[in-house]
């Protein structure tokens, strides 16, 4: 049994986390970190999600479980995965990481922590999420420049960060297709005079409002048709099945940095 660590066990995709470890028949939970002060720590783990004792107290520091643990799942906060990355590191603990919003400098770190364990990350675990990348980058090939492209995004009124991270992979994914650096191309959302659209945009739009789980579409927008690619994300068990799903597939990897396109096998 692969034993698994999660981080912001207490909050809403804390505790999916933990119902997916307890229901994978591969995994055991073995570790659940909460911020320090909540009033969670010390709570069984099994409390979070009605099921019977999973014998596992939430504790308010990694440093506690740390080694009793072969990976670890993470979907907090930029600053946070940072510090869980540094101990992982450390102590040779493999990561599956869901956080999104990491810098320039954050994402270094990452890099450098990749060089001594195994990392799978991604902006999103689902299935049918990482099928539409590789759907993109299929029509982006095949349509080049020839399509206008816009994505638009859609989550709750709770989420922090726009554009999604989902939807800063299906950028990349339309990028990488067409030869191009994202960052010379993206605009993102457009207010007053824009002046014309120019060849080669990727336009990322995002909404937020009530409890959308996560919903995007990418439009090809040529001058005779049109083709929408589209994910409907409608349970957030679907993200946290897939990072567990992930958990497993990293123990077997030394090092390096992956994503759930290595974890599916979906990779060229």
């Amino acid at each position: 049994m692969i034993k698994v660590g999660v981080i912001g066990a207490g909050g809403r995709m804390g505790r999916m986390l933990i119902q997916a470890v307890v229901q994978n028949p591969q995994t055991i939970l073995a570790g659940a970190v909460e911020r320090t002060g909540s009033s969670l720590v010390g709570v069984d783990a099994g409390e979070l999600v009605n099921i019977n004792k999973a014998n596992v107290a939430l504790v308010d520091d990694l440093a506690n479980v740390i080694d009793d643990i072969d990976v670890l799942i993470d979907f907090s906060l930029p600053e946070s995965t940072v510090k869980n990355l540094q101990l992982c590191s450390e102590k040779g603990v493999n990561m599956v990481i869901g956080t999104t919003g990491l810098n320039d400098e954050q994402n270094t770190i990452l890099q450098k922590a990749s060089e001594k364990i195994a990392i799978v990350y991604a902006g999103n675990y689902s299935t049918g999420v990482n099928l539409s990348l590789k759907l993109l980058e299929i029509a982006s090939k095949a349509f080049g420049e020839t399509a206008d492209v816009e994505i638009l995004e859609a989550h709750h009124k709770h989420k922090i960060d726009a554009p999604s991270g989902t939807a800063y992979m299906m950028a990349e994914a339309v990028a990488k297709g067409r030869g191009q650096n994202l960052k010379d191309v993206a605009i993102y959302g457009r207010q007053g005079q824009t002046g014309e659209r120019k060849q080669g945009e990727i336009g990322i739009h995002a909404i937020r409002g009530g409890e959308i789980v996560g919903d995007h579409t990418v439009m090809f927008i040529s001058d005779g048709e049109i083709v929408e690619i589209t994910h409907k994300a409608r349970e957030r068990m679907t993200f946290a099945s897939g990072a567990v799903r992930a958990s497993v597939w990293v123990t077997s990897q030394t090092n390096g940095l992956f994503d759930m396109q290595d974890v599916l096998g979906l990779k060229d």
